[in-house]
């Protein structure tokens, strides 16, 4: 014997659109309807549309953080590598340009005389290649009988 489950149908108001066989609109769930509506399933979707949006926008923020403070770095070790060029007077002490971690820095030095007349100041600035703000600045001393 095969059973056959019969479903309830709405009552049809004559010109209601909600009320026409096949209409992709429902009237209210009863409470025997369970599940989303297609318009409560698009709101969400909307709603994580957007979170996903703030969401990738504060990780771009945090990457571009965080590769602006490994810039600095590496400036800063450039400027710390020169100094102690400078002081043990390497030829390499008096290039304009160098590499460092597969990017091209420029340094800038500038001497400057103290009072004792056997010391130097030494003012590193160190720019990215291109840039014309420096990313790291060192100041430093060294001895000013050497030339």
């Amino acid at each position: 014997m095969r059973s056959v489950l019969l479903r309830k149908q709405e009552p049809r108001v004559a010109g209601d659109p909600l009320a026409a066989p096949g209409s992709c609109f429902r009237r209210s769930a009863g409470a025997g309807e369970q599940g989303f509506s297609l318009i409560e399933a698009l709101v969400a979707l909307a709603v994580l549309a957007i979170a996903t949006v703030g969401l990738m926008r504060t990780v771009e923020s945090h990457i571009d953080s965080t590769r602006g403070v490994e810039r600095r770095t590496a400036a800063m070790w450039v400027a710390e590598n020169r100094l102690a060029e400078l002081e043990a007077k390497a030829p390499t002490a008096d290039a304009d340009q160098i590499e460092m971690l597969g990017e091209q820095w420029r340094v800038a030095v500038a001497r400057s005389g103290t009072d004792d007349p056997e010391i130097q100041r030494i003012r590193i600035k160190v720019f990215a290649a291109r840039e014309t703000t420096p990313l790291a600045s060192l100041d430093g001393f060294v001895d000013g009988r050497r030339g």
